[in-house]
């Protein structure tokens, strides 16, 4: 018998996880509930960050926290100490969540009243950008000594953010590190895309990246 199928294994794949990030999406307008997706390398500050967040925010909003990693609970034993409902995702060595994961974590967290669910991603620039969560918006931290480059060699990464915060900024002058520049490669990748310049170690920045949160979570919850 000489007849045989070709099936494009990743077209279906990433076809059936799409239906299921709208249908995910569709669940969360329902009830009101925003989702973000935060996203980077290791070591950007992403659940400083996310610390730094949940301490300004928490009083207005109702926030809950995915964490997802490969393997430990670290960041999850961080954040649940800040007083969020927390839940620690273990992929089983896969370096990304899709959108089933996705569902089945917040299905886990149980925080249907949350007003803002929080999506700390596995720490990588490459496999969380290919797969669709089904969050409201992405968000992913550049740290300044990664480079200003980093939206050259990643591309799919910045093409699929909606916010890029720049990160460790109160280290740029030891680094070659040009904002201008950073500002020029993200936009190149993406013109829509705010980039906003932070520290969260010390605060500069965060104000800016606060409203930004609050005027998504408004925008989802009114719209």
């Amino acid at each position: 018998m000489d007849e045989y199928k070709i099936l494009e294994i990743k077209e279906s794949v990433f076809a059936d996880n799409d239906r299921e990030a709208d249908a995910l999406r569709a669940s969360l307008k329902e009830r009101s509930q925003f989702l973000l997706n935060l996203m980077s390398s290791p070591g950007s500050g992403k659940t400083t960050t996310l610390s730094r967040t949940i301490e300004a925010l928490g009083d207005e909003l109702a926030l809950a926290v995915m964490e997802a990693d490969i393997d430990s609970d670290v960041d999850a034993a961080t954040i649940a100490k800040l007083g969020a409902k927390t839940i620690q995702l273990h992929t089983g060595g896969m370096c990304h969540l899709d959108a089933g994961m996705c569902a089945q974590g917040l299905e886990g967290l149980a925080a249907d009243d949350a007003d803002l669910v929080f999506l700390e991603n596995v720490g990588n620039l490459v496999c969380p950008a290919e797969f669709d969560t089904g969050a409201c918006k992405n968000a992913c931290i550049l740290s300044v000594p990664e480079g200003d480059d980093k939206p050259l060699k990643y591309p799919l990464m910045f093409q699929v953010v909606d916010v890029v915060l720049v990160n460790k900024m109160d280290v740029a002058p030891y680094f070659d590190f040009d904002l201008d520049k950073c500002r020029a490669n993200v936009a190149m990748r993406n013109p829509n895309a705010r980039v906003i310049p932070i520290c969260a170690k010390t605060g500069e920045g965060m104000d800016e990246w606060y409203q930004w949160l609050r005027d998504q979570v408004s925008a989802w919850k009114t719209a």
